[in-house]
């Protein structure tokens, strides 16, 4: 009996040991899971230092010759949607799916997203309640004159740039749209807050409405089941998002291609992920795998 109770005890201790031995392999092999890189930019136009979130797509070396496409995304910080928009990147850029090409994501992490992304009101309660508000412009100015040149000096891009912007960001996007289209060549917009300054914005006249514009340009807009803005005259999103639609397909450009996408199962907070997948099969052709 004696014997056994040791066979007994031994085995236990031999176990309990061999376990510890596994656990301190594992601890040992942990490492972090990094997804990209990030870069910090001083700007002069913003007279702050801004922090870029940065995903490179498999296989980028920067000794070879490969150019990749840049997709700039507003509100990119690290809790906000950088990481579930590079893995929609990601996904869709599969080879066994294919239906975006492997690209460089650039999300800009936010400081003031009222400061940021709306130009002047004439709306007093709105300055009252938001008195950071109006500097869109220099927000412009840091992304053509600094983001931009920094990004296409450091990394190695093609001339395709994409802006994704929502809510506010989709305010933003859609005034670069109008004021300076040149910036990007795809657009994807999502909620956009036309209703900022009365919906001031959507009686701008803009040189991507004009004959003469000859960039290709292709635009994204979706809206869920927004309802009404916070206005005191009151306003519907969806309205909004299609009055702008219908602006831009009235100019008949040939070189401006715009689809408006209606999706109304989701809502202002649940839209993104779904507009942004939706997004990738209007503004990328389909490319048959080599």
């Amino acid at each position: 009996m004696r014997n056994a109770f040791l066979i007994f005890i031994l085995a236990f201790s031999t176990t309990l040991t061999f376990g510890q031995k596994i656990k301190a392999t594992q601890t040992e092999t942990t490492k972090p899971f990094v997804l990209g890189i990030i870069d910090e930019i001083q700007s002069k136009e913003l007279s702050e230092k801004r922090v870029l979130n940065i995903y490179l797509p498999e296989g980028y070396n920067p000794n070879d010759t490969i150019k990749y496409p840049v997709i700039y995304l507003l509100d990119g910080s690290a809790d906000e949607d950088f990481v579930h928009i590079v893995g929609l990147v990601q996904f869709n850029s599969f080879e066994w799916i294919n239906q975006v090409p492997k690209s460089i994501v650039v999300g800009i992490a936010t400081v003031d997203r009222r400061r940021d992304y709306t130009f002047p009101t004439t709306i007093q309660e709105d300055k009252k309640t938001y008195p950071t508000t109006g500097h869109s412009d220099k927000f412009i100015s840091f992304i053509e004159k600094e983001l931009q040149p920094y990004i296409e000096t450091k990394y190695k891009t093609n001339k395709d740039k994409t802006i994704i912007g929502q809510s506010l960001g989709g305010l933003f996007a859609t005034e670069v749209l109008l004021k300076k289209p040149t910036l990007f060549n795809k657009y994807i917009i999502i909620s956009p807050s036309l209703w900022w300054d009365n919906g001031s914005l959507l009686n701008l006249n803009s040189n991507l409405l004009s004959e003469n514009f000859n960039q290709q340009t292709d635009i994204y807009i979706g809206v869920g089941k927004e309802g009404l803005t916070p206005t005191v005259i009151p306003r519907v999103m969806e309205v909004d998002a299609n009055v702008l639609t219908e602006k831009i397909k009235d100019a008949k450009n040939k070189n401006v291609k715009v689809f408006f996408d209606y999706l109304p199962q989701e809502n202002h907070a649940t839209i993104m992920h779904q507009a942004v997948s939706n997004s990738f099969r209007h503004l990328y052709p389909i490319t048959t795998p080599k």
